[in-house]
């Protein structure tokens, strides 16, 4: 397990967008009408949001990176660290952080990066920021986001119906006085081919095969294949000791915390970490039923939709859990105290 705290750096602010065009699992034609109401009993996900033809992720993060930055009033040339993390870049070269960094009006003096991270995404995104910013003593943007929709066949009901749009960003900054963040990262890439797109890199370029639908499975190998199964099993087994690890390292109890939010995957996977944890319910938040699983940005979306008007009133320290595709996993503890969450943002 790769156990670490970073010192002197605090999330300053976090923001995240949504795509105004929703997608309702009711109506979702693929499915019968009792397929449908199970699937909605056992997700938890009513409704999703869908970005249009001309939208992308890291167009979702400008917009919540923009909002951020004008509401916490920081001066754009001061930013020295920007990373975009996401599985939809906006191309395969070049990397897309560099686009927003320019698009964001950052100056040239900003190192920028993309990380190809899913469902753990945000918190090996925050551990990446803060290590640098400990270092660099400057401030940095987290941006995270996904499109899951446009790679992922409507026609495939075991995925379609799950996975949302959203971007996000985070804003860190060095902080003398800031509380520690506290890390437990880990991973498994025998797992890899749980949650796959299996064409269109290196390994299988596309091909005419590639876009060859398949009835059976309601997708082509174009599109992104998710073995349910096998990521319940991997999540069941793995989410929660990853959790005790981390709050037995740092001495730390459930006690401590004021909130959980794990990866908006679906109701039961979480209803099952957060049982296993023994954690009361009212401090598990979720997003699920009105915006879906957002992927990997689907942490700062939770904390969006679900405590801008309470963890920023006074000092409050939460755990964060991503986990997903990868196989990849992780955890860490950070304080809101000095954490603006702004509201969720429609684009």
């Amino acid at each position: 397990m790769a156990l670490f705290d970073v010192n002197k750096v605090s999330l300053k602010g976090v923001a995240a967008c949504v795509p105004k065009n929703i997608a309702k699992n009711a109506e979702y034609s693929y499915q019968t009408e009792l397929e449908r109401k199970q699937f909605i009993k056992t997700t938890g996900i009513e409704q999703r949001r869908i970005v249009d033809s001309n939208t992308t992720a890291s167009d979702l993060c400008f917009k919540a990176a923009d909002n951020l930055l004008s509401e916490l009033k920081w001066n754009r040339s001061e930013i020295n660290v920007l990373v975009f993390v996401s599985q939809t870049p906006d191309y395969k070269i070049p990397c897309t952080a560099t686009i927003l960094q320019d698009k964001l009006g950052i100056g040239k003096s900003c190192m920028a990066f993309d990380v190809n991270l899913g469902c753990s995404g945000y918190v090996y995104g925050l551990s990446i920021v803060s290590s640098l910013l400990a270092h660099i003593k400057g401030k940095g943007l987290l941006l995270v986001g996904d499109a899951s929709s446009t790679c992922i066949n409507l026609k495939d009901k075991t995925t379609a119906p799950l996975f949302s749009d959203a971007g996000s960003a985070s804003a860190l900054s060095f902080d003398d006085k800031a509380k520690p963040i506290q890390f437990n990262l880990q991973s498994d890439g025998a797992g890899h081919e749980a949650i796959i797109s299996p064409d269109g890199g290196s390994r299988n370029p596309m091909s005419e095969d590639s876009l060859v639908f398949d009835e059976a499975l309601g997708r082509t190998r174009a599109d992104m294949f998710l073995d349910g199964i096998k990521v319940f099993n991997f999540s069941r087994r793995e989410v929660a000791p990853n959790v005790t690890a981390l709050l037995e390292h740092f001495e730390r109890s459930t006690e401590d915390l004021s909130y959980f939010i794990f990866h908006q995957a679906n109701k039961l996977m979480n209803d099952m970490i957060a049982k296993k944890l023994n954690l009361d319910m009212a401090k598990v938040p979720q997003s699920l039923r009105l915006l879906g699983n957002t992927g990997a940005a689907s942490i700062p979306v939770t904390l969006v939709d679900q405590l801008d008007t309470i963890v920023s009133k006074q000092d409050k320290e939460v755990l964060l859990s991503g986990f997903g595709v990868g196989l990849s996993w992780g955890s860490c503890i950070v304080s809101m105290e000095e954490c603006t969450i702004l509201k969720l943002i429609e684009y």
